[in-house]
């Protein structure tokens, strides 16, 4: 008798549009994943004015749409969605928009149990293909499980038109994974937490492959978006591999999580993460300058002033670091940093 007892479920999308004008896939996609006859578009003014109008005259073609405009993913935001779901009788979500977006459908699409495609018009982070989503209240995100998108499409064209910042930050969320990563082997070693080494393998592929294009990532280059997706999306699958966002989030997100509660909407999630990394890789007695050269290269921030923080608020934050999630385990240990360390790894690194 064998007293093996391990199971788990994993969903992955099932279907990747990637390239330019994949857009104009919409109604096909749908007609293929066999979706009912009415869907709800949740996006937000300006993402209406990127793509959601485009995407909501194209799937009105063969289904019922109607659409709601939200802002970010909160929970009053959540409820209006699943509202606006219900009144529709909506049997399904198209999420078009950045990572809110994405989060308020993810929920939705849990708590109503129908599909959802991503459809971003950013790629600030690596959460369009992932279950889990970010819900904010009171200044502080937390991070919970949902569901993830039963197919993804991904227009470089459109994601060429935002903003080049939400597409570095993306690059730096991405980069992040190898100290999360280290993180993980750390925690396998000394409290021995299971560590999935498929999902390490994908996590580490997509930073790695960033790392390696980081001179081919620039600003209004719609091939920049080509190379940057599809380890963005690689990213997501590592997640949803691991049961969890272990393989994309360690020490370095809890310090963004930390600048977060100092003084919040002050830099994006990914350039945060990103300038986290460098340090974290220094405690780790990693290749920091790597790191922070990749950043540099695609035009993420490596330093306190490029985010907009204090040398102060960046000592703070890795001091309180240690607080924003105890029930995982990091370089940064039980104690954490002292403040002498911290403005020690800030000023070895140049973040100071």
């Amino acid at each position: 008798m064998s007293d093996f007892t391990k199971r788990r479920s994993m969903e992955f999308p099932r279907n990747v549009r990637l390239g330019h004008n994949a857009i104009e896939e919409v109604a096909d996609l749908c007609r293929e994943l066999q979706f009912g006859s009415s869907g709800l578009i949740v996006t937000g003014e300006e993402t209406y004015k990127a793509a959601g109008k485009t995407v909501e005259d194209l799937a009105s073609q063969r289904h019922d749409i109607s659409t709601i405009l939200t802002g970010n993913a909160t929970k009053e935001n959540l409820e209006e969605v699943k509202k606006a779901a219900a009144e529709h009788k909506a049997s399904f979500l198209l999420a078009v928009g950045g990572g809110s977006k994405i989060d308020i459908s993810k929920m939705a699409a849990k708590d109503l149990n129908i599909p959802f495609i991503s459809i971003p018009t950013s790629v600030a982070h690596d959460g369009i293909a992932s279950d889990r989503a970010s819900l904010k209240s009171n200044n502080t995100s937390t991070s919970v499980n949902a569901v993830s998108p039963i197919a993804i499409i991904a227009d470089t064209a459109v994601i060429n038109e935002a903003p080049y910042r939400y597409l570095a930050a993306g690059c730096a969320d991405v980069i992040s994974n190898l100290t999360a990563l280290e993180d993980w082997d750390l925690s396998n070693r000394i409290t021995g937490e299971d560590l999935s080494s498929s999902s390490v393998i994908i996590s580490r592929y997509a930073a790695e492959e960033l790392i390696s294009n980081c001179r081919n990532i620039k600003p209004g280059l719609e091939e920049s978006v080509w190379f940057v997706m599809k380890p963005i999306i690689a990213s997501g699958v590592s997640m949803l591999i691991a049961g969890s966002s272990r393989p994309t989030s360690g020490s370095e997100h809890m310090f963004s999580h930390a600048l977060d509660v100092i003084r919040p909407d002050t830099a994006l999630h990914g350039e945060q993460c990103g300038v986290g990394t460098i340090m974290m890789m220094k405690l780790h007695g990693g290749n920091w300058e790597r790191i922070r050269d990749a950043l540099k290269s695609i035009g993420a921030p490596t330093t306190a002033k490029e985010l907009g923080f204090t040398d102060e608020e960046i000592i703070q934050a890795l001091v309180k670091a240690k607080d924003m999630r105890k029930d995982r385990f990091t370089i940064l240990g039980e104690r954490g940093l002292t403040r002498a360390a911290a403005e020690k790894v800030a000023k070895t690194t140049g973040v100071i």
